[in-house]
């Protein structure tokens, strides 16, 4: 069985139709479960989920509230909660396709040796326009990933995106859940959990396989198109990268920061070619990320 884990916080102007997607499937509801945590919001979410239960009575729907403050402690209760032996993560602004579940389980089914997945993520901006900035080198800054179509899997330093992923319960089990000192919280920018935990996948000799037909949808407000969203998002990078290397070791962490200058050379190379095809918003955002992404690696913490 399948634990569909949705964590919101605030979101309540997408939630509704998220659930709605998965619900509209045409998946066998026995097959799967929604496990949905509520982290403290404030908005109308309480009663968005209430409404969805009423609508898909067939779905078996679980609500739970937890009080700790944090992406990383809301997506381990749903571990915890969680009665699947697999872990699929959405965001309460992902839509599913029509065959998500269907072509997932068919993928775990094929690939029985596979120990985590992610699988493609498209943006939708709100405001229906395409950022001029937007590049193969900036699309990760929209939570989007598109590896291609081919099966394939993560290697190197590429792992699944958090707004359509999945683990094992069981390989959980044996690497830890989220580092709860990682991870959004209410509006800070903090992140890193996602790396972190495939990391530990990966190190214990665990496969994690791209699957491109289990796609989502991925709403992308116009506030996280700005340049001030850009700037906390880069400094919240650094951030967690010095929490992340330190956590392991000092030498971890000048290993980190010896890899921010070799970034600072692919970035001011990248930004001479964009420049070159008189396409210089490309390149100026690159640069403004990696001097804010430099910044949040120095930051001490607070």
């Amino acid at each position: 069985m399948f634990s569909i884990i949705v964590c919101t916080y605030n979101r309540d102007k997408y939630l509704y139709d998220a659930l709605k997607c998965i619900a509209e499937n045409g998946f066998s509801c026995p097959e799967y479960e929604i496990v949905l945590i509520n982290n403290n919001s404030t908005d109308n979410t309480e009663n968005e989920c209430k409404m969805f239960h009423r609508d898909f009575p067939q779905v078996n729907f679980n609500y739970f509230v937890e009080l700790n403050q944090g992406l990383s402690f809301a997506r381990n209760r749903g571990i915890m909660e969680a009665k699947g032996d697999w872990l699929v993560f959405l965001d309460d602004d992902s839509f599913v396709g029509k065959d998500y579940l269907k072509n997932l389980a068919d993928n775990l089914e094929k690939y029985t040796d596979c120990e985590a997945f992610g699988g493609k993520i498209s943006p939708k901006f709100e405001n229906g326009e395409i950022p001029k900035w937007l590049s193969k080198w900036t699309y990760s800054w929209v939570s989007a990933i598109d590896l291609g179509e081919n099966t394939q899997e993560f290697k190197g330093e590429k792992y699944p995106i958090g707004a359509n992923m999945g683990i094992r319960k069981s390989t959980l089990n044996k690497t830890g859940y989220f580092n709860t000192k990682l991870g959004r919280s209410k509006k800070n920018l903090i992140g890193g959990e996602e790396k972190d935990i495939f990391n530990r996948i990966k190190n214990h000799g665990g496969r994690i396989c791209y699957f491109p037909n289990i796609e989502v949808q991925h709403i992308i407000p116009i506030h996280r198109t700005t340049d001030d969203y850009i700037v906390k998002m880069a400094q919240g990078v650094g951030m967690t990268e010095r929490i992340r290397t330190l956590s392991i070791s000092k030498i971890s962490y000048l290993k980190r920061f010896l890899s921010e200058l070799i970034k600072w050379g692919a970035s001011i190379v990248l930004f001479i070619g964009f420049c070159l095809k008189f396409q210089p918003q490309k390149g100026t955002k690159l640069l403004l990320f990696r001097w804010n992404v430099t910044k949040g690696l120095l930051t001490r913490s607070r």
